[in-house]
């Protein structure tokens, strides 16, 4: 089964109708949102709301209850080749060096050991890690460690990317180089990237589109496109107004998620 949209243009992700509950309680219900081929994409919600869990149909993790996704064209069933995942954990494997995971990596696209090495330590270069190479990841901060995961992961040249809230853990001054070297990185690669975060300032910064979810089960509520040349001034007028619609909704969805339909209506704060 294939999925197209309009004007003869095949989304990168499609997801078609799409609703997922565990243990007969849904998760996400009535999902139909294309992604675009490229595009940075920007999942917000509440807790709950089911970010993680389009990711992980995305993936091939879990298969939708209802409806279907399609990956490039063709419907998921399982782990699909050409999609990397990156979370807030790094993964990496502990008892090798930063050079010796993603030279692990590397080999698995065909590479020779030794030349992987050396792609690996170039790469670790560009993210100011070549000093740390032969480190384990028990030596290396929190932040050094996702670096050595996003760049594992930009490695095998994925054509989509998932992330969930990767930089999550890290300061904020981690987080804003991390920031900067994913949409460098993903712009020469031409990969999709879809990414859950609960930081509003980091869905601005990335995003080229932003899809707000409500409460569970998580619905598609709105699809705001961010246009802003980057690297983006938080004060641009316009993305300060995308901000105050983001922040409404989470506090919207926060007060649906508090009080229940009665005790709403006497408290008139929402209809």
């Amino acid at each position: 089964m294939t999925a197209r949209t309009g004007a003869g243009i095949r989304p990168a992700i499609r997801f078609d109708h799409v609703s997922k509950a565990f243990d007969n309680r849904p998760a996400v219900e009535d999902i139909d949102l294309a992604v675009a081929p490229g595009s940075f994409t920007v999942l917000i919600g509440p807790s709950g709301c089911g970010k993680s869990t389009l990711l992980g149909m995305s993936a091939g993790l879990e298969p939708p209850t209802e409806g279907y996704v399609f990956v490039h064209d063709c419907e998921v069933k399982g782990p699909t080749e050409g999609t990397a995942l990156l979370f807030q954990q790094h993964n990496l494997f502990p008892w090798m060096t930063a050079a010796g995971n993603v030279a692990f990596a590397l080999e698995n696209t065909g590479l020779s050991r030794r030349d992987a090495r050396g792609e690996a330590l170039r790469l670790l270069g560009h993210v100011g890690l070549g000093a740390f190479a032969d480190k384990v990841p028990a030596e290396l901060s929190g932040g050094m460690r996702q670096r050595v995961a996003l760049v594992r992961a930009f490695a095998l040249k994925p054509r989509l990317l998932l992330m969930d809230e990767p930089f999550g853990a890290l300061d904020h001054q981690t987080r804003r180089m991390m920031q900067a070297y994913l949409l460098a990185t993903w712009r020469d690669s031409g990969a999709t990237v879809m990414l859950v975060t609960h930081d509003l300032t980091e869905a601005l910064v990335l995003a080229d589109r932003i899809v707000l979810m409500s409460g569970s089960p998580g619905r598609v509520t709105e699809v705001i496109d961010v246009i802003a040349p980057r690297p983006r001034d938080l004060a641009d007028p316009a993305l300060a107004a995308i901000c105050r619609r983001l922040e409404a909704h989470l506090e919207a969805e926060a007060i649906r998620g508090e009080f229940g339909p009665d005790e709403l209506a006497r408290l008139g704060v929402l209809s």
